[in-house]
């Protein structure tokens, strides 16, 4: 995609009021590769945003905001309405453009001179935009379907939030995503520079994997059959009496075996889902 050389119809910052049969095809993919090295370097760059896609930026700039998400003053890069979301921890990225409804992005400057890196990873890319005379992208699918996305630069500017400023949501701890095989999740996003713990069985089956910029975990589809952004507190219950205050729509469809009340899920506008754990530690 070319970057724009105007601003779109959105202003730098948005007004206030404003997994499956790929596992095998991968490991089989794999059959006849070299071996990657460890990374002595991050592969996949810095954590940029988790994006999503939202029909209507508005409303979700708006709900963020309720939560006490600021906003975070974008560039000219894409051509299509966007903005960003942030409690200086986690940054969620709306985009009204079609594609996969959350892809965890990351940046990589000069991208384009390190695609054999993916290559040797066994990874096949399924966004390839590079060139002089582009903005340069690359995207790819691990092997139970989580869309991911390396860009050239950043398409946000720094913010003065501090990431102790917490939202009502609590402390943004990981991204939680659906697989069936724990193991082939590890093998696959360990070369990629995450470094898997030991599964936990509290407060729902999961295994956490850390990283120097984002946190990542797996939890299995019939625990939970979406991906799911993470918070905690030890006063959650209190935080989701307060949301339910301010009118913020509270679920009690929860990941199997975590219980109601001082838990909860809250579902953006746009679908993404929100757990609120109570953090008995």
């Amino acid at each position: 995609m070319r970057a724009s050389s105007t601003r779109g119809p959105w202003p730098h910052s948005l007004p206030s009021t404003a997994r499956d049969g790929r596992t095998k095809s991968w490991a089989a993919g794999r059959q006849g590769r070299r071996e990657a090295p460890p990374p002595d370097h991050p592969v996949l760059g810095n954590f940029h945003e988790i994006s999503v896609e939202s029909a209507d930026i508005r409303a979700s700039v708006e709900f963020y905001e309720r939560l006490g998400f600021t906003q975070a003053t974008t560039n000219d890069t894409w051509q299509h309405p966007y903005g960003v979301l942030t409690d200086g921890r986690l940054f969620l990225g709306l985009h009204t453009r079609r594609g996969p409804a959350c892809t965890l992005t990351f940046v990589r400057p000069g991208i384009a001179e390190h695609l054999a890196e993916f290559a040797d990873r066994g990874i096949d890319l399924t966004v390839c935009h590079t060139g002089e005379e582009m903005f340069n992208e690359i995207a790819f699918s691990d092997p139970f379907g989580q869309n991911v996305a390396v860009l050239e630069a950043r398409t946000y500017s720094p913010v003065t939030r501090r990431a102790s400023e917490l939202s009502l949501c609590g402390y943004f701890g990981e991204v939680s995503l659906p697989v069936t095989d724990f193991e082939a999740a590890r093998q696959f996003w360990e070369p990629l520079g995450f470094v898997a713990t030991e599964e936990a069985e509290t407060p729902y089956v999961h295994l956490p994997l850390t990283s120097d910029h984002l946190d990542i975990a797996f939890h299995r589809p019939r625990i939970f059959d979406a991906p799911m952004i993470v918070f905690s507190d030890p006063d959650m219950p209190a935080r989701i009496a307060r949301l339910r205050e301010l009118d913020v729509k509270i679920s009690s469809d929860l990941p199997r075996g975590v219980p109601v009340g001082a838990n909860a899920v809250i579902e953006a506008p746009e679908g993404t889902l929100l757990l609120l754990l109570h953090d008995e530690n």
